[in-house]
C-alpha cells in the first residue's frame, strides 16, 4: 500500500468476504394454501432471477383464477376458528413465528439477497430483524385490542388480501401479515413476482410453528394474480403497498364494494439540510436514505434540499462519500450497493438519468468503477441544477439517483418540499429543535425524520399523504385497518 493510499481511505482494498452458507432452494416451488404446499391448477410456473448475475434461481408457481379461489375459500373457513381464539393463545403462535424468523435468519438473509440483489449486509441487519421485531410486536397486542379500542366492541375485519412489493419482501410480509394475525383475520399473501422466495419459506416458518390451516395462504403470480385476489368477493380486505398507478386502479375496482382498503404507495421525499446541521451527519444519512438500499424505498429522500450557503460544501462531502461506497457482489459482507431487483427496473432507472441530461441538470457519477458485465447495475449518481420542474425533480425513479435543489429560507425549503403529488416521508437536518418541530407541522410528509433517515420501528405508525397512500402500518395504528369498531349506538366502523 503507498503513503497515499494509508492516508487515504478511498485507496483502501477490501479483500472478498463472500457468504459462505449455502441455502438450498426448491427448483419448484409451490402455493401454500390450506396449510400445504401445492402445484398451480393453472400448471403455469415463472422464473425467479437472481439479479446480480442473471442465473435462474428456480421456478415459481402463477396462481390463476382457481388456486386464488381456493386460497380465498381456505382464509374464510379458517376464519371463524380463529378470529374466535382466545387473543392469547393468537399471540403464542404469532412468537413462534418470530422465534422461528430469528432462528432461520441468516438462512432468509442470503435467500433475500440472491432473490432481490440487496447487499447482504442491509438484509443481515436491517430486513429480518426488522421482520422479526414486527411479529414479536403485534404479539403483544393480541390479548390486549380492548386497551388499544376502549370502551368499543371490536371485531376483525375478516379475509384480508395482502399485496407487497419487491423492495422489502419478508418485511412487507411481516407488516402486513402480524396485525391481521393479531386481530384475528385470516390472510391471502400475494408476494411480488421477482421476489417470493423469501414469503415462501416463510409458509415454511408458518407449517413448522403449526398455525392452523387456512389462517395464511401464499399465492405467488404477477399483476393478474393480484387484480384477481383483489377483486375476489369474499375478501373483505384489501392491503397492497405499490405503485401509484396500480393503488388508483385498486381504489376503482374496490370503490362501493364494501372492502376495506389501504394503500402504502409512491414517493418522492424531501432531504432538507440547513446550514447549522452536522454536515457530515447529514451527509450519511444521505447516503443511508437513498443509495445503501440502491434507491430500492418508496421513502427514499430522492430530493436533496441544501441551504444555498452549504451547496457546495455538501456536495464536496457527498462526492467524497460515494468514492468510497463499493458495488458489487450483493453476497459480500464489503458491498454496499448491490444489483438493481430487475432489467425492467434498470431500464427505468437509466431511462431518468437520461431525461435528466436531457433537460439540462448536471450530471455526477463519482463512483465509476467497472460494473460486472452479468447482472443489472447503476453506479450511484446525482444530479445538480435541477429545476422543480425536471422529470427527476417530479416522479419516483426508484433508484441510486439523487437529485440536489437549494433554497435560501425555511419558507422556501417547505414549499419545494411540499410541491410533490407524494406525501410519504422527509428529513430534516438542524441542530434547532424549534426549527424540527415548525418545519415537521408544515410538511406534507406522514413520516417526519430528524437528524436522522430511514429509521424504523414496529411500534412506530408509517404511511402517507395524497398519492403516497392512505392507512397506516405499524405501532397501535396498524392494528385499526384490521378490525370493526362497534361504539355505544351499535353502529359498525
Amino acid at each position: 500500500m503507498t503513503t497515499q493510499e494509508q492516508h487515504d481511505p478511498v485507496g483502501w482494498e477490501y479483500s472478498p468476504a463472500p457468504e459462505q452458507i449455502k441455502v438450498h432452494i426448491e427448483p419448484k416451488n409451490k402455493l401454500f394454501i390450506n396449510g400445504a404446499f401445492v402445484s398451480p391448477k393453472s400448471r403455469s410456473w415463472f422464473s425467479t432471477i437472481n439479479p446480480s448475475n442473471e442465473q435462474k434461481l428456480a421456478d415459481i408457481a402463477c396462481a390463476g383464477k382457481a388456486d386464488v379461489n381456493n386460497a380465498v375459500l381456505a382464509a374464510k373457513k379458517a376464519l371463524p376458528k380463529w378470529s374466535k381464539m382466545c387473543g392469547s393463545v393468537r399471540a403464542k403462535y404469532l412468537y413462534r413465528i418470530a422465534r422461528r424468523i430469528q432462528e432461520r435468519a441468516r438462512e432468509l438473509a442470503i435467500l433475500e439477497t440472491m432473490d432481490g440483489g440487496k447487499p447482504i449486509k442491509e438484509s443481515r441487519d436491517v430486513d429480518i430483524p426488522l421482520a422479526a421485531q414486527h411479529f414479536f410486536y403485534y404479539a403483544g397486542w393480541a390479548d390486549k385490542l380492548e386497551y388499544a379500542f376502549p370502551g368499543r366492541s371490536i371485531s376483525p375485519v375478516g379475509v384480508c388480501a395482502q399485496i407487497i412489493p419487491w423492495n422489502f419482501p419478508l418485511l412487507m410480509a411481516a407488516w402486513k401479515l402480524a396485525p391481521a394475525l393479531a386481530c384475528g383475520n385470516t390472510c391471502i399473501l400475494k408476494p411480488a413476482e421477482t421476489t417470493s422466495l423469501t414469503a415462501l419459506r416463510l409458509a415454511e416458518i408458518i407449517q413448522e410453528v403449526g398455525l392452523p390451516e387456512g389462517v395464511v395462504n401464499i399465492v405467488t403470480g404477477a399483476g393478474d394474480t393480484g387484480k384477481i385476489l383483489a377483486e375476489h368477493k369474499t375478501v373483505n380486505k384489501v392491503a397492497f403497498t405499490g405503485s401509484t398507478e396500480v393503488g388508483k386502479l385498486l381504489m376503482r375496482s374496490t370503490a362501493g364494494s364494501g372492502k376495506k382498503l389501504t394503500l402504502e404507495l409512491g414517493g418522492k421525499s424531501a432531504n432538507i439540510i440547513f446550514a447549522d446541521a452536522a454536515i457530515d451527519q447529514a451527509v450519511e444519512g444521505i447516503i443511508s436514505g437513498i443509495y445503501f438500499n440502491q434507491g430500492h424505498v418508496c421513502c427514499a429522500g430522492s430530493r436533496l434540499f441544501v441551504e444555498e450557503s452549504i451547496v457546495s460544501e455538501v456536495i464536496q462531502k457527498l462526492k467524497h462519500r460515494l468514492q468510497s461506497l463499493r458495488v458489487g457482489d450483493p453476497l459480500d459482507k464489503n458491498t454496499d450497493l448491490g444489483a438493481i431487483n430487475s432489467k425492467a427496473q434498470l431500464k427505468t432507472v437509466q431511462q431518468y438519468i437520461r431525461t435528466g441530461v436531457d433537460e439540462g441538470a448536471e450530471f455526477h457519477e463519482v463512483h465509476q468503477d467497472r460494473l460486472p458485465s452479468k447482472g443489472y447495475w447503476c453506479n450511484p449518481c446525482f444530479f445538480t441544477e435541477v429545476q422543480p420542474s425536471h422529470t427527476i425533480a417530479r416522479e419516483e425513479i426508484f433508484g441510486p439517483v439523487l437529485s440536489v435543489m437549494t433554497f435560501r429560507t425555511p419558507q422556501e425549503a417547505l414549499t419545494r418540499a411540499n410541491n410533490s403529488p407524494y406525501g410519504l416521508a422527509a428529513g430534516i437536518w438542524t441542530d434547532k429543535g424549534s426549527k424540527i418541530f415548525e418545519m415537521a407541522k408544515q410538511i406534507d410528509a406522514g413520516v417526519v425524520w430528524c437528524n436522522t433517515y430511514n429509521k424504523f420501528d414496529a411500534a412506530s405508525p408509517f404511511g402517507g399523504f395524497k398519492e403516497s397512500g392512505f392507512g397506516r402500518e405499524g405501532g397501535m395504528q396498524g392494528l385499526r385497518p384490521y378490525i370493526r369498531l362497534q361504539n355505544t349506538s351499535g353502529r359498525m366502523k
